[in-house]
């Protein structure tokens, strides 16, 4: 199988991207580092805080003279609502600023952990459907909510590995491998990944895609990372087409047994 049939195009509503890493835009050094690791990483989707970046260049420098929306399809979030009304409304600001329809939605329910607030994640996903946004919704890895959520509308579902930021892979594998067999849309991992052996992880279990942040801004060579990340990517997805062999319990010979000489 060539490099070019491991990237077989994927969809989310209508847009379409060869890239299955999706990276984030903050925590990085500066905005050149995060285009650097955006263009290592071969990315084609990057998302942006909208109530976390500047968008006003008499405030400063901008993220988004440095991460082009020429180059790069741009995906907002409500990162920081807490209730889906604040959501609701920071999509709307995002597609006001961003002449986009695309939003990568998050309520967050509890301050310690970041896990997100299910029953506001629905009613504001409801809403933003029903005014004609393509919702990305960041959500536990709850097979139930992620059925709702796709039934609902949702042309992709976004459950966490782990919590934000932590560093620690998948941690419920066994619910993600409900999900996928369960939801008809993609899936992409969000949030909690590590390492790019998680990322391979991820992809290995037939994962559509992968977002990170954390991962590769706080790396100690973010770029290098970057790098990794792209690279367990790809080694995930070829091998989840690739088809693994049964596991068993005992060896099995590696050379047949038929025909070997007797003494």
């Amino acid at each position: 199988m060539s490099e070019s049939e491991t990237r077989e195009p994927w969809r989310v509503g209508r847009y379409e991207f060869n890239s299955r890493l999706i990276i984030g835009s903050g925590k990085y050094e500066s905005f050149e580092q995060n285009l650097e690791c955006a263009e290592v990483s071969g990315a084609e989707m990057i998302t942006v805080a909208l109530r976390r970046v500047n968008f006003d260049a008499a405030k400063g420098p901008r993220l988004l003279d440095v991460i082009s929306p020429d180059r790069f399809t741009i995906l907002p979030n409500t990162a920081g609502c807490y209730t889906a009304d604040d959501a609701i409304t920071t999509a709307r600001m995002g597609r006001e600023l961003l002449e986009t329809d695309l939003i990568k939605l998050e309520v967050i329910g509890d301050e310690r952990t970041l896990f997100p607030d299910v029953p506001a994640t629905l009613e504001a996903a409801q809403v933003l459907i029903d005014e004609g946004f393509t919702v990305l919704p960041y959500i536990t890895d709850d097979p139930v909510a992620c059925q709702r959520l796709a039934g609902m509308g949702c042309p992709a579902v976004m459950p966490l590995a782990a919590p934000i930021g932590s560093g620690m892979g998948i941690r419920n594998p066994a619910n993600l491998r409900i999900i996928l067999e369960t939801v008809e849309v993609p899936v992409i991992v969000d949030a909690g990944v590590g390492t790019a052996s998680d990322a391979a992880f991820a992809l290995e279990l037939g994962a559509t895609a992968l977002l990170m942040n954390t991962a590769i801004a706080h790396a100690k060579n973010p770029v290098a990372m970057a790098r990794a990340m792209r690279l367990g990517v790809e080694a995930g997805r070829l091998a989840y087409e690739s088809g693994r062999m049964p596991q068993r319990l005992y060896a099995s010979a590696s050379s047949p047994l038929d025909g070997i000489a007797s003494y």
